[in-house]
């Protein structure tokens, strides 16, 4: 009698988490199959992007045909402005300016967060954990969230639709739990009515793509000594500021989810003291080091990017090298220093 209550209680237990694992699957399978989804699927999704001042609705396309991937976003509120996707080529377009278009494969535009990520890199660096199931326009949803590993950036909380696997809500969140951010959908169509408006983006007229300098710097007078694990940095620059004779060097960093910029310049009499401006998810850190000023710009919190500010170590010999080269080739893009700025 015991032995047959023993294996049935271990029947039981054994069957409750199979259960439990067929209703809740692993967030991180979850996140590839929501990758997938915004990637493969035609669909259509009107949403709203709310800041602490602001609230901007926009409305996101996406459609594959003939193996190119076709994507619009329009903003549904003032001056008209779309961009458009055709596979690796972007075209922005703004009723107050030249429409251009650029190689790439992705907008730079606020589109629902992590919808094209590589979630494999992603979980280097960021833990995934599901916290349950709630509705979000209309549908039920997985809601998980996105949080780094090392604390020194922000985290998201998704949720995902069970159906399409397409994600419907995004809320940005500080350190402290506060929302900096929230990307809502209102409305989500899915099927081939989205391919067929989209199929006539392929007959549209747009710019021809621009040539655009590639940056020529492999080294220079200072360097990044920290930056938050999977931060990889990209093309180095160095240009003169519009209306001044000022040389300012930059490098993009991106761990795939965030980045931010850091921009160094000879201090002058108009260099602001070290200060802080952060205006919603964005960070502005400027900071003096002796002649040189450093600025920090991106989407991480206040005090990382005042610890990559302050990381930033010079070259007094390369920086004369640079320096005297300017003045003997007046070049804005001059590489003669020496020291690598590679991490």
């Amino acid at each position: 009698m015991k032995k047959s209550l023993i294996c049935a209680l271990v029947i039981y237990c054994f069957s409750s988490v199979a259960a439990y694992a067929a209703e809740n699957p692993s967030v991180k399978a979850l996140l590839s199959e929501m990758s997938k989804a915004s990637q493969q699927l035609n669909y259509q999704l009107s949403y709203i992007v709310i800041n602490r001042n602001t609230i901007e609705p926009l409305r996101y396309s996406h459609a594959v045909e003939n193996n190119v991937q076709l994507a619009h976003l329009v903003y549904l509120s003032g001056p008209m402005r779309e961009i458009i996707r055709r596979g690796g080529e972007v075209s922005y377009i703004d009723s107050s300016s030249e429409p251009f278009t650029i190689r790439a494969n992705y907008m730079v535009a606020p589109t629902i967060p992590l919808l094209n990520s590589n979630i494999n890199e992603l979980s280097k660096y960021y833990d995934f954990v599901l916290l349950g199931k709630a509705r979000e326009a209309g549908a039920t949803c997985q809601v998980l969230r996105v949080v780094s590993k090392d604390g020194m950036r922000y985290s998201y909380v998704l949720w995902v639709d069970e159906k399409t696997k397409l994600p419907l809500r995004a809320d940005l969140v500080d350190r402290d739990g506060d929302i900096l951010e929230q990307f809502r959908t209102i409305s989500l169509a899915v099927g081939d009515g989205v391919s067929k408006a989209l199929g006539e983006l392929q007959n549209v007229q747009l710019p021809q793509v621009l040539s655009l300098p590639q940056g020529n710097l492999t080294h220079t007078y200072w360097k990044v000594s920290w930056v938050p694990n999977g931060f990889k940095p990209e093309e180095l620059n160095r240009y003169k500021l519009s209306g001044t004779n000022q040389m300012v060097e930059s490098q993009l960093y991106s761990d795939g989810l965030f980045d931010f910029s850091v921009y160094v310049s000879d201090r002058n009499d108009q260099s602001l003291k070290s200060q802080l401006v952060r205006q919603g998810r964005r960070s502005l850190q400027i900071y003096v080091s002796g002649k040189n000023e450093v600025a920090v710009i991106g989407d991480i919190p206040p005090e990382t990017a005042l610890r990559i500010a302050r990381s930033v170590k010079f070259s007094p010999v390369a920086a004369k090298k640079v320096a005297d080269s300017n003045a003997v080739n007046n070049s804005p893009e001059t590489d003669v220093a020496p020291e690598s700025s590679s991490q």
